[in-house]
């Protein structure tokens, strides 16, 4: 029998460029000092910069606390349904 999940707010907030926080992340995917990628409530979130880290994960309440120099961040095309709309991870992972 397939649990029904309740949907997760999802909130980003970037204090300096240094550190961030990020509310309704179902999963991370990936990360390294250069990226991190993660799956939000709003789609799949990619965060480049330097020396990044992920300082503190909570899957149970869907938060992510990430440290480091944050160049960029950038949101897919990709749904929760998983539908793609070509958007920059559509073109990424063909």
């Amino acid at each position: 029998m397939e649990e029904q999940r309740a949907a997760k707010p999802h909130k980003l907030v970037v204090n300096n460029r240094k550190t961030s926080m990020v509310t309704g992340v179902l999963d991370v995917l990936s990360f390294d000092l250069n990226e991190i990628l993660l799956e939000t409530e709003q789609g799949m979130l990619m965060v480049k910069g330097t020396d990044l880290h992920v300082n503190r994960l909570s899957v149970e309440k869907g938060e992510v606390d990430l440290s480091g120099n944050i160049d960029s961040i950038a949101y897919s095309g990709i749904s929760k349904s998983g539908k793609q709309d070509g958007g920059l991870f559509a073109r990424l992972f063909k």
